[in-house]
């Protein structure tokens, strides 16, 4: 019954490990991990599909042993936790600092249509098919390719685009009527 209620403070906060070799093998998975990450097509269109979570899941799972083998007590835990906060903050600092980082980090606009024309190679590129473009064209109430001036993939997946007869000249004119009736 005393064992329920013990706790061995030592196996909980003393390390099994050196606290550098942590961060170390932290260090390399993370940036092994966003190598491979970031090589990978921005496809998706900024959504997680089930791939992309299982890719996920089964990274951490992976990553977990390579970065602390067996790892007991909270400070290990810390330090892979610490190692890996560190890392995300030093590359969003490093490619704010420098443009070149920056561009490596997140990838420029990739452009998908240019005066109503679909570019082929940029869509095989980030494995897009005409149909989820045009699904991505009709949920910004752009039902016809002629009416995109040009469509960019950004850096996030999403998909942004540029109307060939912007929406708020319209929007504007249609303002002003109401008005004007509205005044009479």
């Amino acid at each position: 019954m005393s064992s329920l209620f013990s706790v061995d403070w030592r196996e909980l906060f003393v390390p099994n490990l050196s606290l550098v070799e942590l961060f170390v093998r932290g260090s390399i998975v993370y940036l092994v991990l966003f190598g491979v990450l970031r090589s990978l097509p921005s496809r998706q269109l900024g959504s997680l599909a089930i791939t992309d979570l299982l890719v996920v899941v089964l990274f951490a799972e992976a990553a977990q042993n390579a970065m602390a083998r067996d790892y007991t007590s909270i400070t290990e835990g810390a330090v892979l936790i610490g190692t890996v906060i560190f890392w995300s903050y030093a590359l969003n600092w490093l490619g704010f600092r420098f443009p070149a980082v920056q561009q490596f980090l997140n990838p420029p606009p990739l452009l998908l249509v240019e005066k109503g024309k679909l570019l082929r190679r940029n869509l095989r590129r980030e494995l897009i098919t005409e149909d989820e473009l045009m699904s991505q064209f009709r949920q910004q109430g752009i039902e016809e390719l002629a009416d995109v001036k040009a469509a960019y993939m950004e850096a996030d997946g999403s998909v942004s685009v540029i109307p060939e007869k912007p929406r708020s000249v319209a929007y504007r004119t249609l303002k002003r009527d109401v008005v004007t009736k509205g005044a009479e």
